[in-house]
């Protein structure tokens, strides 16, 4: 599929625009009451430990200034964590540090970042600068996803994730972002990252793109992009599948890792997942969704759902 194209070709295409996301699936799917569950990492968090869904230790939660004085003694036993803003979007506010000396705490890249510049970071996290809106904010402190050795050479300082998309309790879509030196070692395609697409039936790779560009190789490691296969799909798919009951949300983006003792744990959830996930895949949003609406049935289990998906959008 070319990405360079008449608005007329690209709906031919099944592929979706921001309008009609916004229009017909988040107006019509998602009931803004609900979107704090979401919204908020921290209720994120609480709904998965609720449903039994792993999802990555919390370490701490800093709400006001007198922790952030203090916080080299709350983090003196951890040797690496990941601290995010608990309304942030896009990866913004997201610090990883994989090693500290209680002094200089360091970041996978050993990128060095003093205590001063962390307290720093952690008050303008308070003070809303990464959150929806700008509103006050909390920071979450996270212990650190073990890197899963499969994955060495598919990423670049940094943990692969993988974003699969919900409709209707259904998961029509899938990716998985990997980190290179451009996007800084974090899994963020307008960063840098690659996205490579996944054949919802099996998780073998389907596409990659990086800047919105087809690539067949990592652009650090030099790894084939098409052998890529993501170990347990089927209990990612149903883990995903699940988060719709646990939201209520029938436009859903699940992002999950892959820990390498603890295997597939839920990062978090997003009310409005974005659309590059199309690119990814060189396949439109709208006409998987086409597809699943006029043959899948409804008030299925989530494992009778993932079963549905992986029968309709078979590979060949």
């Amino acid at each position: 599929m070319s990405w360079i194209a008449s608005p007329a070709q690209l709906k031919r295409r099944g592929v979706l625009g921001m309008n009609r996301r916004n229009i017909m699936l988040i107006g019509q799917h998602n009931d803004r009451r609900r979107f704090p569950l979401v919204d908020d990492k921290l209720k994120t968090k609480q709904l998965a430990e609720e449903a039994g869904i792993a999802a990555p230790g919390l370490i701490s939660l800093i709400q006001y200034q007198h922790q952030v004085r203090r916080i080299e003694q709350l983090l003196a036993e951890h040797s690496c964590f990941c601290i995010k803003p608990a309304k942030g979007s896009g990866g913004k506010g997201i610090l990883v540090i994989h090693d500290h000396d209680n002094q200089n705490y360091f970041k996978p890249n050993n990128q060095s970042v003093s205590l001063p510049e962390l307290k720093r970071h952690l008050s303008n996290i308070l003070a809303g600068l990464f959150s929806l809106g700008g509103q006050p904010d909390k920071a979450i402190i996270e212990s650190l996803i073990h890197f899963d050795n499969r994955f060495a050479r598919y990423s670049f300082e940094g943990v692969p994730d993988i974003r699969i998309i919900v409709f209707r309790g259904y998961p029509v879509m899938a990716m998985m972002r990997l980190s290179t030196e451009a996007s800084d070692g974090k899994a963020n395609l307008h960063q840098g990252a690659v996205g490579v697409g996944l054949h919802i039936d099996n998780g073998k790779a389907a596409y990659a793109v990086q800047f919105d560009k087809p690539v067949a190789e990592h652009p650090d490691t030099g790894q084939a992009l098409d052998q890529l296969v993501i170990p347990e799909w089927r209990k990612l798919l149903v883990m995903a599948a699940r988060c719709y009951e646990i939201t209520g949300l029938g436009y859903l983006g699940v992002d999950i890792v892959l820990d390498a003792h603890q295997g597939p744990m839920l990062l978090e959830l997003n009310a409005r997942p974005g659309l590059a996930i199309q690119i990814a895949n060189n396949v439109g949003l709208e006409q998987r969704m086409s597809q699943l609406q006029t043959v899948i049935p409804q008030n299925l289990s989530p494992l009778d759902r993932v079963s549905a998906v992986q029968q309709l959008f078979q590979s060949s």
